[in-house]
């Protein structure tokens, strides 16, 4: 099973990228988010691969971080989501803030997703609790005092999301700028370097 793609980002085709390997080109299924935060064409770019094979042959879907496909796959695990509705939640809710969403039991967030109803988003925000979203990483899950541990992944994106915001930066821009320099510096960044990355993101 394919598991990480290094190659040259060819060609879009709906919702799928096209990206060629040396000269063999993989059609990988993407979030809109994904494909918005891939670089220009004929650039290189690596992507975290979830492979699922059927009767009708393999699919490839592809992640610019190892935390949105760790998500993915927790999302599968929960009856009623499919690849669509689990990338359709992540579009609007990249790891971080779906598991924040989690830890407030925030079912409203979660059915902004497209083809997702006010049940599914219940199920998904009660089924995710303690499930792993990376190493080291559990959305919701509680420690025996009956409190959330704290997320890492949640703190570090959060209080960076927050520190542009207090600096002017509206928050849109503040959350893509976080998003883009977290996908440079590799998962769970210390503060300090996420908010200097982002920063420069800002900048460009």
């Amino acid at each position: 099973m394919i598991g990480r793609l290094s190659g040259v980002f060819a060609d879009t085709e709906g919702d799928d990228a096209l990206i060629d390997v040396g000269g063999v080109g993989y059609l990988v299924r993407c979030g809109a988010r994904t494909l918005a935060r891939m670089p220009p064409l004929g650039e290189p770019v690596v992507l975290q691969i979830e492979s699922q094979t059927r009767e009708d042959g393999t699919r490839l879907f592809g992640f610019l971080s190892r935390s949105d496909r760790a998500a993915f796959v927790a999302l599968q695990a929960i009856q009623g989501v499919g690849p669509k509705a689990a990338l359709a939640v992540l579009d609007i809710l990249p790891p971080a803030e779906l598991a924040a969403a989690v830890v407030r039991d925030d079912k409203a967030a979660v059915a902004r997703a497209s083809g997702v109803g006010p049940k599914l988003a219940q199920r998904i925000v009660t089924e995710l609790k303690g499930k792993p979203l990376s190493a080291g990483l559990s959305l919701g899950a509680e420690t025996p005092g009956g409190a959330p541990p704290p997320s890492p992944v949640v703190r570090a994106s959060g209080e960076a999301v927050a520190a542009l915001i207090g600096l002017g930066i509206p928050e849109p821009s503040a959350r893509r700028a976080v998003e883009t320099a977290e996908q440079r510096l590799g998962d769970d960044p210390a503060l300090s370097a996420l908010i200097k990355a982002a920063l420069q993101e800002v900048g460009r």
